[in-house]
């Protein structure tokens, strides 16, 4: 007779709200290796605004898929899956358990329900788009999309530019709209069917406060330094790794297009919209337990292990 396999976990929630502290404490419980699926920390040297865990705040725990891709190359949420299907099958052959921690709800769906083979991407086609967003902003390429795939764009919100781009990268690649192949989807692999999701809520006007203390931080921790130093190692402002939240605003401050102070609270409003924003994906997905506290508090570790019956190794 066939051992039945252990559950891998995956730990969601907004920006700020302690998953790392939470997926560290799951691991060292029942014997296992974190596995990243946060889009911004799989990127080389964009370290003060992601929140990387360091080496203390991973206490001993091993952790994949982070700082691994030159921000340069705009890694996608297939590419990400695919890595993390053989890195959740290394850590298992070793007789341990995958811990998924992170907040780009995009990357787990689709390693948990895949996408359909894509065309390779066209670099300059893709460049092009890119151009576009830079000049006329997101609005003006989601109604370009709205013109080719009207299905596609009414289910993306009009400042998720990288999706909109994507799909007219395939319309004007393939001749075929996305919307129309996206249900062709590839089988899901046999371990998705052991993840249980833990999404972190804590109390929203306790979570903003932390995100503006954050923002504040990583702003006098050096963040327009390195922003400079990625531009003069030749990492383009218009990639996904400069894209996110406050790194997007300190290009435009390096361009003179706001000053410093608005900068910074343009990004706060920016992680505050996304945090809101991760909740509410969440709430379309497949969640085990919600956790409504901070994943550093001691009580919600307790009550997640208890509630939910985590058997420790």
């Amino acid at each position: 007779m066939t051992a039945k396999k252990p559950p891998i976990y995956a730990i969601s929630g907004p920006t700020a709200s302690g998953k790392t502290a939470l997926g560290v404490k799951l691991a060292k419980y029942v014997g296992g290796e974190v596995v990243n699926f946060d889009s911004v920390q799989i990127y080389k040297g964009i370290e003060i605004a992601t929140a990387k865990p360091d080496i203390e705040e991973m206490d001993g725990v091993p952790h994949h898929l982070i700082d691994y891709i030159d921000p340069n190359i705009n890694y996608t949420a297939v590419d990400w899956a695919s890595d993390a299907a053989r890195t959740i099958a290394d850590i298992e052959s070793r007789g341990l358990i995958p811990i998924l921690v992170g907040g780009t709800g995009f990357y787990l769906r689709t390693l948990m329900r895949p996408l359909f083979e894509a065309p390779k991407t066209d670099a300059e086609l893709r460049e092009r788009f890119r151009g576009i967003h830079h000049r006329h902003g997101a609005a003006f390429l989601h109604r370009m999309l709205k013109r080719v795939d009207r299905e596609l764009a009414e289910t993306l919100p009009e400042n998720d530019y990288v999706r909109v781009i994507r799909g007219l990268e395939y319309r004007f690649q393939t001749g075929s709209k996305l919307s129309d192949v996206q249900p062709e989807r590839i089988k899901p692999p046999e371990f998705v069917a052991r993840i249980r999701l833990f999404v972190l809520s804590p109390p929203r006007d306790l979570l903003y406060e932390r995100i503006d203390r954050r923002t504040e931080l990583h702003f006098s921790r050096g963040l327009i330094d390195e922003v400079k130093h990625l531009l003069a190692y030749g990492v383009k402002d218009n990639t996904n790794a400069l894209g996110a939240h406050a790194y997007r605003r300190v290009c435009e401050y390096l361009r003179g297009e706001r000053d410093l102070d608005t900068a910074i609270e343009r990004s706060k409003q920016d992680v505050r919209n996304y945090a809101k924003r991760q909740l509410t994906w969440f709430r379309r997905e497949n969640v085990e337990r919600w956790l409504f506290g901070f994943g550093d508090a001691p009580d919600v570790f307790s009550e997640m292990v208890s509630l939910s019956g985590i058997n420790r190794s």
